[in-house]
């Protein structure tokens, strides 16, 4: 049978645990809140070609919800999860209570800026990065990774924690891997488990838009007039949208000309009860 992975609560006994792989080769780190799919398992095989211990995390932040939002309901699958890590021969899972994380008196948190302030994700979510950035910072030190594995799916976030780690000179370099998708080209969320079998059918029309009007702008099609009718396409499909923008890939700032920097769309969508985002390269 097969054996591990061990799941550590404490971070004294994941210190211990790790102690003596440091000096033995990489050790990888892969952030999850659980409720673990096809994206996630693909972050953690990312991670084992490229180090030779691999950690995933597994922790519901509740700091990065805010009042109202799905933190209660959010899907948990701790058996289901350790079976799947168990296949891919993880060897450690991080499984904090919130009191190991957040004791009684925690009194620290970041407060993280440049691409965390870009208007997409913290306008609609403001209280987001905050909770993002302090969590990562502490499983970033805790485990103290030589490599950490973000799927892009979440570009904003990616570039807020590759900026954090860079900014506080943490030892760990930030990997982005690719969004895995689903056969429609849904990027797979955990999320995705509350939608109806009527708002699956449409939840692909976020990424046919992209994928269309990044097909235009290279064709030379104005951004802004790419991107309005963009935005009137999901809205049509039945969307509530919160945002459809051309972003500079780097930085998130505005950009309206292709010639001026890697540009991404990015988009945050509602369907029912479930929001949805993605985003492409142009």
């Amino acid at each position: 049978m097969a054996q591990g992975p061990r799941v550590l609560r404490t971070v004294s006994a994941l210190r211990r645990a790790l102690q003596p792989w440091r000096r033995g080769g990489a050790i990888a780190l892969v952030p999850t809140m659980g409720a673990l799919h096809r994206g996630h398992l693909v972050l953690v095989q990312q991670a084992r070609r490229r180090a030779r211990r691999v950690v995933v995390s597994i922790f519901v932040n509740p700091t990065q919800f805010a009042p109202g939002e799905d933190f209660g309901s959010y899907p948990r699958r701790f058996a289901e999860d350790i079976a799947a890590l168990r296949a891919e021969k993880v060897d450690i899972v991080w499984a904090p209570t919130p009191a190991a994380m957040y004791p009684d008196d925690f009194a620290t948190r970041l407060a993280p800026e440049g691409a965390a302030l870009a208007g997409l994700e913290d306008k609609v979510r403001p209280h987001f990065f905050g909770g993002v950035g302090t969590v990562v910072a502490k499983l970033f030190t805790q485990v103290q990774p030589d490599f950490a594995m973000f799927g892009e799916k979440d570009y904003q976030q990616l570039r807020v924690v590759t900026q954090m780690a860079r900014d506080l000179d943490l030892a760990v370099r930030v990997v982005g891997v690719p969004t895995v998708r689903e056969s429609d080209g849904l990027a797979m969320s955990s999320r995705n488990a509350y939608l109806t079998e009527s708002e699956r059918q449409i939840a692909p029309v976020l990424y046919r838009v992209l994928k269309t009007s990044a097909a235009d702008i290279k064709a030379g099609e104005p951004v802004e007039s790419v991107v309005a009718a963009g935005r009137a396409k999901i809205r049509l499909a039945g969307f509530t949208l919160d945002y459809f923008e051309a972003r500079h890939a780097h930085t998130l700032a505005p950009i309206d000309r292709r010639r001026d920097g890697p540009m991404r769309l990015l988009v945050a969508a509602k369907i029912g009860k479930t929001r949805l985002i993605d985003n492409i390269a142009v």
